[in-house]
């Protein structure tokens, strides 16, 4: 009796590793609602794991590839012999997804190109994106575990490990998901977004029948294929952070760059194991704005550092005044348990940590509010995120969720707003923090 459910079909090669292997691949199949074919013809996909010790395994591999395209045609390879495709692909040019050896996210991702398991809302627990604690419009995306740094201040890597990235293609499928369910804005999140896929030496993966690396740009020019915001979070200002300045320019992702300097002073930022070339800094600053000009900067601040003297704090007012931040958080220096940092010595005093914090976010806020003064008189594309009697409560491009500012839209009622819709909003007056404007409506 037919089930109408999607069927697989599995071809199990190699050593009893590549056995339990195959035994979570098809765990995860029967878990999702497929059915196991037991020939060829019946199957709606062919996964092959492969062999690859030695040559007469690599052969056989390479024969039971073959034998599934001629009886099925579409075929997904895993397994030994996937970590060299180029050999596969030599001899099979038409299999439709390659992976390595445990890497089970890759197959089931390809099973789902090929044909999604059905789903049933009035049976399954969760939709095909699983379950969001954010509104249904704006998702965080978590590109990668744990960090390879080890700031004096913070204890992440012994909590979290080191650096650990998932690759490219699984994490844009995630992102294509997530799309499909209503998300609008993908928020990239990580411990560090711009060490992304240094870990995995920058492994290439397929996704959309294009080949993507397992590294920030060539993330960013996939996420930018989804017609979405795509927003970054966490990135440490490595060289190559460069490279992703053009893609905001030509509007594939947001030009909005989240990255926690934490101080200016070079003697403060060696203590703390942060890059301190603060001149290079500033230069590469205005090479970004030069390249696009609508481009937000964010970050965040350590005041009162365990050695902290007047000097350097006043250098970290200096750079604040150079290089006019669009938004800025920042906290008085406290002892966490486990750092680093607690060892050091000249504690500053918590009366003039407060009194320098005061200070810091006093220039501050003089500077965003001549900055969202600028605004007023321009048009902003803004996604609403919800309504408030006859306001509409939106986010412009420089606004991430939760931690920057918001666009009260007064006709939003009027307007016919609702949560997740992108709309232009004339602004028409601005505080330190917010910016205020109507729908235009045509005469």
């Amino acid at each position: 009796m037919s089930t109408n459910q999607p069927k697989v079909g599995f071809v199990s090669l190699g050593c009893p590793k590549a056995l339990v292997d195959s035994e979570r691949i098809l765990t995860q199949l029967k878990v999702e609602g497929y059915d196991l074919s037991p020939s060829y013809d019946d199957a709606d996909v062919v996964v092959v794991n492969t062999c690859g010790f030695i040559d007469s395994a690599v052969q056989e591999s390479l024969d039971a590839i073959g034998e599934a395209i001629n009886e099925n045609g579409k075929v997904i390879v895993t397994g030994c012999l996937g970590k060299r495709p180029d050999d596969i692909r030599a001899v099979h040019p038409s299999v439709l997804s390659i992976s390595g050896p445990q890497d089970y996210a890759s197959v089931m991702n390809a099973v789902h190109e090929v044909i999604a398991p059905k789903h049933d809302p009035f049976v399954d627990l969760l939709p095909d994106y699983g379950l969001k604690l954010t509104p249904k419009h704006y998702a965080y995306l978590k590109i990668s575990e744990g960090c390879n740094h080890r700031c004096s201040f913070c204890i992440i890597p012994s909590m979290r490990g080191d650096l650990v990235s998932r690759p490219v293609d699984d994490v844009l499928r995630e992102a294509e998901k997530l799309v499909r369910g209503g998300v609008q804005e993908l928020l990239v999140v990580s411990q560090d977004t711009s060490a992304y896929g240094v870990d995995v030496k920058y492994m290439e993966r397929q996704w959309r029948d294009q080949t993507y690396q397992t590294r920030m740009k060539s993330l960013c020019e996939g996420l930018g294929e989804l017609g979405v915001w795509t927003r970054l979070h966490y990135v440490y200002p490595y060289p190559h952070v460069d490279d992703i300045i053009p893609l905001m320019a030509e509007n594939k992702i947001l030009p909005y760059l989240d990255i926690p300097f934490q101080h200016a002073s070079p003697r403060i930022l060696k203590a703390m194991k942060r890059p301190g070339a603060v001149d290079r800094l500033v230069e590469r600053i205005e090479k970004w704005r030069s390249i696009s000009p609508d481009l937000t900067i964010r970050s965040t601040f350590i005041v009162g550092f365990p050695g902290e003297t007047e000097d350097d704090f006043e250098m970290l007012l200096d750079f604040l005044e150079e290089v006019q931040l669009d938004r800025v958080g920042a906290f008085a220096y406290s002892p966490v348990e486990g750092a680093a940092a607690n060892l050091l010595a000249d504690p500053v005093p918590p009366e003039v940590q407060q009194e320098r914090l005061a200070r810091f976010m006093d220039l501050q806020a003089q500077i965003s509010a001549a900055k969202l003064q600028d605004k007023v008189g321009t048009v902003q594309t803004c996604l609403v995120d919800s309504l408030d009697g006859d306001l509409a409560i939106a986010r412009s491009k420089a606004d991430a969720p939760e931690i920057d500012g918001i666009v009260q839209i007064q006709n939003g009622f009027e307007a016919g707003l609702r949560p997740g819709d992108f709309v232009d909003v004339e602004i028409m007056g601005a505080d330190e923090h917010d910016l205020y404007g109507e729908v235009p409506f045509d005469d």
